[in-house]
This record gives C-alpha cells, sequence and structure tokens, in this order.
C-alpha cells in the first residue's frame, strides 16, 4: 500500500482535480449549455443560440436527433427545431457527448484497453441507462443517460494523474479475473478510486448534484440516502449490465453482481432489468454509432 493510502481519499481527488490541465475545464460552449439547461428559467431560445455559433455541434445534434435513437417523426433540419422537440436536456446531453468524446483519447490503459474503450462503455451504459429508466416510467430518461455516459469520468483524471499506478490496478484486475473488487484496488494503489476522483471533477464542472451523486457512488449506490438513490442505482444496473456483456473497457463493474433486495428498496422490478438485458446488445449497437 502506498503512503498516499494514509490520506482521506476526497483530499486526495481535490488535489487531482487541480493537478489536471485538459479535464480542468469543460469546453467553453459545454459549460454555457450546461449553465443555461440547469438554469430553470432558461428557454429553448437562450440554448439556440449558444448552440447556433458551433456548427461542428449543430451538425453533431442533427445527426443523433434525426437517428433512431429518438424515434422522432420525418427529418429534422433545423437546430431550433431539434431544441424544441427534444428538450433541453436532451441537447445538453447531445453537447456534453460531444465534448467528452474528445477527451477519451486512444491512450493505453492496459493489455487489451484503450481510454477509446472507456467511452464505447460510458455510451453503453448511458443508452442502457436511458433504456432502464424508460422501462420503469421514471420521469428521468435523459438525467439516466447523461449520468451514465459520465458515470467513469474519474477514470480520466486517474489516466491524467497517476497513469502507471492505473496501468497496476488494471493489470491486477485482469490477473484476478474479476473476481476482485476494482475500486478496491485502486485505493490500495493511489489512496482514491474513480469514483472519489469523478465526484471531485463534476463538482468542478457544476454538473447537477444527481449526476455528481452517480460518479462518486455507481459502485455502492446502497450508501446512499433512499430519495437519492433510484438514479445512482438505474447507473449501477447499466454498468453492471454492460460489464458483462463486454461493451468496452469493463474490468471496474467486471465482478459487480447485482443485489434483489438493494433493487426492490429503489422499487427496481427484476424483470425488467431481465427484459432490458435481453436486447441489451441490439440496443447499445444501434445506438452508440451516434456518440462515437
Amino acid at each position: 500500500m502506498t503512503t498516499a493510502a494514509c490520506v482521506e481519499p476526497q483530499v486526495l481527488a481535490r488535489e487531482a482535480i487541480r493537478r489536471v490541465s485538459t479535464l480542468a475545464t469543460l469546453p467553453e460552449v459545454t459549460a454555457k449549455i450546461v449553465q443555461t439547461v440547469e438554469d430553470p428559467k432558461s428557454t429553448a431560445a437562450a440554448l439556440h443560440k449558444i448552440v447556433a455559433h458551433d456548427p461542428a455541434l449543430v451538425s453533431r445534434i442533427l445527426k443523433v436527433v434525426n437517428s433512431a435513437f429518438y424515434g422522432l417523426p420525418g427529418q429534422i433540419g433545423s437546430i431550433e427545431r431539434a431544441i424544441v422537440l427534444l428538450g433541453l436536456n436532451a441537447v445538453k446531453n447531445i453537447a456534453v457527448a460531444a465534448s467528452l468524446g474528445q477527451l477519451f483519447r486512444g491512450v493505453k490503459l492496459c493489455e487489451g484497453f484503450t481510454a477509446k474503450d472507456l467511452w464505447t462503455h460510458s455510451i453503453a451504459v448511458g443508452i442502457t441507462a436511458r433504456a432502464l429508466a424508460q422501462e420503469l416510467q421514471v420521469q428521468i430518461a435523459d438525467e439516466a443517460f447523461l449520468a451514465g455516459m459520465i458515470h467513469d469520468i474519474g477514470m480520466l483524471v486517474a489516466l491524467q494523474v497517476w497513469p502507471e499506478q492505473l496501468m497496476r490496478v488494471c493489470e491486477a484486475a485482469q490477473q484476478a479475473g474479476g473476481g476482485v473488487d476494482f475500486c478496491q484496488l485502486e485505493r490500495d494503489i493511489s489512496g482514491a478510486d474513480h469514483q472519489h476522483l469523478g465526484m471531485a471533477l463534476t463538482e468542478a464542472w457544476k454538473f447537477p448534484r444527481s449526476c455528481q451523486l452517480v460518479a462518486g457512488y455507481h459502485h455502492r449506490p446502497a450508501e446512499l440516502a433512499a430519495d437519492t438513490r433510484l438514479l445512482v442505482t438505474i447507473v449501477h444496473v447499466a454498468d453492471t449490465l454492460c460489464a458483462q456483456h463486454n461493451h468496452g473497457f469493463n474490468l471496474t463493474a467486471a465482478g459487480q453482481k447485482l443485489d434483489e433486495v438493494d433493487l426492490f428498496d429503489v422499487k427496481i422490478d427484476l424483470k425488467l432489468v431481465k427484459k432490458v438485458e435481453e436486447n441489451l446488445d441490439k440496443l447499445v449497437s444501434g445506438a452508440s454509432g451516434m456518440f462515437l
């Protein structure tokens, strides 16, 4: 165990965020979009004014809008129309996906995995979390997609700040064949895990509190108060399913098991989880290309 393990993980995480360069702030246009959408007084016109100044983002939004992912009738050719039809939250999610995708470069994590594989997994978890929320008929599908997409963002911080330690963690997890707690390995080797790092980064980015909790607790949702647990548990389930089905980088959740009691506590029916899992590969393969 390193001497770093003697320091509080939250302190280590905040120090790590201060050392990060390219991740310290979101791209300006994305930060403005997040800030605008999180303001309850914001309008579609205010969001359109920001988005319209970024032609590449306009193109990406229209591509996703006209895909089967949102299932809208006919072709949408106007960004203004897209914002009205999709809503501010959905457009925010597409903008965040476009920005974050640029951060997951092809750097090697360990044998067999690169940062691109981590992004592939993150998108798969976002898509699956959205589908779970829809099956559960809870009105947080857009939020679930964003939360799933950023759940492992702490891994990017670890990759920048502690690359050698992260390599050791991944190699140890591979050697254990999924029978080890990835987060415990991180804490043993680096002093903090990617959940600590993810929560610190999403706080710095001023993401919604619900997304901060997902980044910080997606491997341990039962530790949260009952009234903040549903979204985190949905992402926990999606993360587990996507890891089991080998969608991208799966080492963080390779040994993760779903607890039926924990699911019951937040009114998640295991039958609905199984229903989503049955269509998982088709669902992810059909939609992920829009965001990769």
